[in-house]
């Protein structure tokens, strides 16, 4: 038997790859559900996720995951509008006459950011096309000085710079510019009539987990199960001891796919991993009442929340019962941070004046209902030399045989961490296991 430590997308989907290579398996999920950063809350219509989560264009192995368990046709491609919050004004920047009527940066600014978006360089004045085809090459590079010199100074500081300052805050000075290009990369189509290409199931990806949970067996999956410890015994693991709400057991296992946060790796195994994670504040919102025209709307704004998303500009509000939902969130570089201190009421009440300061027409009294998360760590840091600290999802060597990796800090979850990228760090642990069996190590 092999064991999962964890059930969220990740450790699902290697459970599944591992069945269809004909092992047995057993999931183990140490909270309440499975799913991880995709669990969802109820609405009076279709579940809504409790972080935010679209698919772009470039995740193709999620949609193949998706066809295979027969729900291919629910993916919807639909048009996330964005636009850009500046000194009271939201400016829509979808189409390209919308770009060219944003009035916070000149028409020479349009002109570096776009050629950037496009992924060609047109520094020296000829435009070439394959400056920024490998992004390992910028990978030491400071985000800023890569903006500077690809773009402009207005550019950055107008608008990549309130961007950064709410994904990373105190960080920001630390990330590489690997990351910044290849979110460009990741960020998948655009339509230039109409805005950014994104998908998002019929249902929410509540059906998408439930079917993957369905593929691997839902006795095989034992939630409120706790790890604590993975024994090993002439250079291979051996055993797993579990603990659940009926004391602690010990499960003989031939292999491991620890498919969770590498501080659980390093409690379970020693093995150490040096990146440092941002945790999140998510709110949810119902209203009665739509307060923009946009899906996502980035901030320029000292609001007490870094994004607001309107998530029913995107899926209909008719899929929701009528409900208009909205997330605000915050990342966290610090737990000491006063807002990670605030409990889920404070925060909520804090976040209910920022939307009132943002949208003088927000009621408070159409507030249906607001549900909180948070999560210590729900994306890393992507600081210069990050490929230096990811974990290989072959442990044998530094653990044991039939110890493998597939948490956030896999490679697959570079340059930008997604559920497509959950499946594929699942997928390649589950590889080098079924790689194992079939050469008989």
């Amino acid at each position: 038997m092999i064991g999962v430590v964890g059930g969220g997308v990740a450790g699902l989907a290697a459970a599944h790859r591992l069945q269809q290579a004909g092992h047995e398996v057993q999931v183990f999920e140490a909270s309440d559900d499975v799913g991880g950063l995709a669990a969802v809350y109820e609405t009076a219509g279709d579940s809504i996720e409790k972080f935010y989560h679209h698919l772009s264009k470039s995740e193709e192995t999620i949609v193949e995951v998706a066809e295979e368990l027969g729900l291919g046709d629910r993916i919807e491609w639909r048009v996330g509008k964005n636009a850009y919050y500046v000194d009271g004004v939201v400016h829509p920047l979808d189409t390209a006459w919308e770009i060219l009527a944003y009035p916070h940066l000149s028409l020479y600014d349009k002109f570096r950011l776009a050629m950037l978006t496009m992924e060609v360089d047109v520094r020296g004045g000829v435009p070439t096309f394959d400056t920024y085809d490998d992004l390992e090459a910028f990978e030491d590079v400071p985000i800023k000085q890569f903006l500077l010199d690809h773009t402009t100074r207005s550019v950055y500081e107008n608008f990549w710079d309130p961007l950064l300052d709410a994904k990373f805050g105190s960080r920001k000075e630390d990330v590489s510019a690997a990351w910044l290009l290849g979110r460009v990369k990741f960020r998948g189509e655009r339509d230039l009539l109409r805005g950014e290409i994104l998908g998002y199931p019929d249902g929410g990806f509540a059906p998408f987990l439930d079917a993957l949970v369905d593929a691997v067996g839902r006795e095989n999956v034992t939630t409120g199960a706790r790890v604590t410890d993975l024994g090993t015994g002439e250079g291979r693991v051996e055993s797993l001891s579990v603990t659940t709400d009926e004391g602690t057991g010990t499960h003989d296992v031939d292999g491991v796919v620890v498919a969770a946060m590498p501080d659980v790796l390093e409690a379970l195994t020693g093995y150490p991993c040096e990146i440092d994670f941002q945790g999140t504040v998510c709110s949810v919102w119902s209203m009665e009442e739509s307060l923009t025209d946009t899906y996502w709307l980035n901030l320029a704004d000292d609001a007490p929340f870094g994004v607001f998303i309107e998530h029913t500009n995107f899926v209909p509000a008719e899929r929701y019962g009528g409900e208009h939902l909205y997330y605000t969130a915050s990342y966290v570089q610090d737990l000491d941070d006063d807002l990670w201190g605030l409990d889920d009421g404070a925060v909520e009440r804090l976040w209910q004046d920022g939307i009132a300061d943002l949208f003088p027409q927000f009621d408070p009294d159409s507030v249906n209902w607001v549900e909180t998360a948070r999560n210590p760590r729900t994306a890393p840091v992507y600081e210069r030399g990050y490929l230096d600290m990811v974990v290989p999802a072959d442990l044998s060597e530094p653990v044991a045989e039939g110890v493998t990796y597939a948490g956030m800090a896999s490679r697959a979850q570079y340059p930008e961490r997604s559920l497509n990228g959950g499946i594929e760090a699942g997928f390649a642990a589950a590889d080098v296991l079924i790689g194992e069996s079939e050469t008989g190590v």
